[in-house]
C-alpha cells in the first residue's frame, strides 16, 4: 500500500478524468507490482513493442481481468479461474500453469500487454473496496470545498496527530514560520514535529481560506473536539490540545464547569485534575483571564 505522498504522484501523472479512473488509481495504490515495474511502464511508453497504452485500459483492480476476458469472449469460469491465479501472484511462482493460461489468452485475441501486465503482478486489490474508498473521499472533498469549517472541525477533532495551540491561534503567518522551522531540522526532526507539521499545514490551508483559530476558552471549549465558532468563521481550540493536558483532565474541567462556573485559579485546581503548572499554561494562553488567583475576595475589588 502506497503512502499519500506516492499517490499524489500517481494522480499528477495519470490525470484521471472520471470515476471510473480513481477507482483504478484506488485499486492501483493498493496492489503489489501493479503499478511499479507494470502499469506506469505502459501509461508512459517505457516498453517500446506495447507503445503507450491508455490510463483507462490498465489493469487497477482484479476484477477488471475477469471481466475484460470475459468481454474478449473468454468463458466465465476460465476467465474466473485466470483472475484468480493473477490477481494472487501464482504467475511467477507457478510459471508453467501461467504458460498454459497465457496461451488461451492469446487465442482469445488478449493484447500481448495486456498478457504481460498479468505477469508481473503479486497481489491485487477488490474493486469493491476501491470503490468504497474513493466514495468515501469524494464524499470528504465535497465537505472540504463546500462546508470547509465543519470540514476543518471533524478532521482537528478526529485526524488531527499533534498541537502547537500557541502557533494555530497566532494565524498563518506564524503557522508557516514554524512549518518552516520543521523542515529545516530535516531527517533530524523528531517523530511529535513530523506529525506537527502534518497537522500546521492543514492549519495554514485552513487559515489561508480565511478562517482562524480561537485560543482555549474555559467557558466555551470542549474536552477535544474543536468547536465552531458562531460566526462559522473559527474553531475553538480544546483544553486536550494544549501541551501536556490529558484527555482525563479535560474532561475533568468539562464537568466541574457544568457543575458550576469557576470564581478563581484556586476553584479551577480543587475541582478539577489540573495541576499547578497546566494552570499557568493556561494562564499564558489568555484562557485564565479574568480569574482571581484565589478565592478570598477584596472588600476594594471592583
Amino acid at each position: 500500500e502506497f503512502g499519500p505522498a506516492v499517490v499524489r504522484a500517481m494522480l499528477e501523472e495519470t490525470r484521471p478524468k472520471t470515476f471510473a479512473e480513481l477507482v483504478k488509481i484506488s485499486g492501483l495504490s493498493h496492489g503489489t507490482d501493479v503499478w511499479n515495474t507494470n502499469a506506469q511502464d505502459l501509461v508512459n511508453g517505457v516498453h517500446e513493442e506495447f507503445g503507450k497504452i491508455p490510463f483507462k485500459d490498465v489493469i487497477g483492480c482484479r476484477d477488471d481481468i475477469m471481466v475484460y476476458l470475459m468481454y474478449n469472449g473468454m468463458e466465465p469460469k476460465l476467465a474466473f479461474d485466470i483472475m484468480e491465479f493473477v490477481r494472487k501472484g501464482r504467475a511467477k511462482k507457478d510459471p508453467e500453469k501461467w504458460q498454459e493460461y497465457a496461451d488461451k489468452m492469446r487465442k482469445a485475441g488478449i493484447p500481448e500487454w495486456y498478457i504481460w501486465s498479468c505477469s508481473r503482478i503479486q497481489y491485487m486489490f477488490p474493486k469493491a473496496h476501491a470503490t468504497a474508498y474513493v466514495l468515501m473521499a469524494i464524499r470528504i472533498a465535497w465537505f472540504k470545498v463546500n462546508m470547509p469549517i465543519y470540514y476543518y472541525c471533524a478532521y482537528f477533532s478526529k485526524r488531527a496527530p499533534a498541537f502547537d495551540v500557541k502557533v494555530m491561534a497566532a494565524g498563518s503567518h506564524a503557522i508557516r514560520m514554524k512549518i518552516e522551522e520543521i523542515k529545516a531540522k530535516g531527517s533530524e526532526a523528531s517523530v511529535t514535529e513530523k506529525d506537527l507539521q502534518t497537522t500546521l499545514e492543514v492549519a495554514l490551508e485552513m487559515t489561508e481560506r480565511g478562517f482562524y483559530f480561537k485560543q482555549v476558552d474555559l467557558e466555551k471549549s470542549q474536552a477535544s473536539e474543536f468547536v465552531i465558532t458562531e460566526d462559522k468563521k473559527g474553531l475553538i481550540i480544546p483544553f486536550a490540545a494544549v501541551d501536556g493536558l490529558g484527555l482525563n483532565v479535560a474532561n475533568s474541567i468539562v464537568k466541574a464547569r457544568e457543575e458550576r462556573p469557576f470564581i478563581s485559579k484556586e476553584d479551577l485546581l480543587n475541582r478539577t485534575l489540573l495541576t499547578r503548572t497546566l494552570v499557568e499554561r493556561l494562564s499564558e494562553l489568555g484562557t485564565l483571564d479574568g480569574l482571581n488567583e484565589t478565592n478570598q475576595v477584596s472588600l476594594f475589588d471592583t
